[in-house]
């Protein structure tokens, strides 16, 4: 029996041919097939998930002439439909595999540790660059306003979550939060292109050249606050590296300190996702600590 996707594919690409094909992963919000082990298709699960999509292929059409690193370039797209399994888009295979943190801290040499630092914050340098206001009059994309979706976040995460949360981590998450919507750590805070979710997942790297080969998935990318980005960073690999990251970023130490709160809300928004999406490994996932 054919895969529904692979259906979905040749009715839109008839002339494609598809010798073989296998899933590669199932996200939270996209399942992934590669297809002649050269092709990558995304495939939304959700009706948010193919708005999201749609954005995305918008942002990466914009930018892959400014960004120098390999990026997805969606060739492949159906974008036309609003029903999951028939929205989807492809693109070439980025060569690498995921730099997770048990490959970060397998590398001793500090000179390719700040190797790979240096280009990643390379890519953010380009990414945060790119004007806001091009983005907006060019693709119609909204500016974001992080006060309001961290109030907005909090709000949720009291109503849904707090049911299952212990008193005392309760008490910890609200004073987190009022410190930085009451407080002076967003003071100043300019938004500018992000890629909004820039963990070890979305990094890939050739291990033989101990060099970044390409950042996938800009499926969350928009105009945020770019510390969001390097809560990625520091969620994914650590404070040591974390660090190494920030001291090259223009400025950095003036982001630390919302990297930190962003960071800290990580494991509490997969936990959202999980209630508001019926996916409960993503609750208990995210929930585990709190309870």
């Amino acid at each position: 029996m054919v895969h529904p996707y692979i259906e979905s594919i040749k009715q839109k690409y008839p002339d494609l041919t598809i010798q073989n094909y296998y899933p590669n992963e199932i996200g939270q919000n996209n399942d992934v097939l590669i297809v002649n082990n050269s092709l990558v298709f995304r495939f939304p699960k959700y009706k948010q998930g193919i708005i999201q999509l749609k954005k995305e292929t918008k942002v990466l059409e914009y930018i892959k002439n400014i960004i120098t690193i390999p990026i997805p370039h969606p060739t492949y797209q159906s974008l036309e439909n609003t029903d999951p399994g028939e929205v989807f888009t492809g693109y070439k295979l980025i060569a690498g595999v995921p730099l997770w943190k048990e490959s970060l801290q397998a590398i001793k040499s500090d000179e390719l540790l700040r190797g790979l630092a240096s280009q990643l914050v390379n890519f953010l340098v380009e990414l945060h660059s790119i004007s806001k206001e091009k983005l907006r009059n060019d693709l119609k994309l909204k500016s974001s306003n992080p006060i309001e979706e961290m109030s907005n976040l909090f709000n949720r995460m009291q109503d849904k979550l707090f049911p299952f949360i212990r008193g005392e981590a309760q008490d910890k998450i609200i004073q987190s939060f009022e410190n930085f919507l009451n407080g002076k750590i967003a003071l100043n805070l300019k938004t500018t292109p992000i890629h909004g979710d820039f963990g070890a997942s979305n990094i890939l790297w050739d291990p033989k050249l101990d060099s970044i080969s390409g950042i996938i998935d800009f499926g969350s990318s928009g105009l945020g606050d770019p510390a969001y980005d390097f809560a990625g960073i520091l969620s994914s690999y650590g404070e040591g590296f974390f660090n190494m990251c920030i001291e090259l970023y223009p400025n950095g130490n003036e982001i630390s300190e919302r990297v930190k709160f962003y960071q800290s809300t990580f494991a509490l928004q997969e936990a959202l996702h999980g209630i508001e999406n019926n996916d409960q490994q993503a609750f208990k996932n995210g929930i585990k600590a709190y309870r």
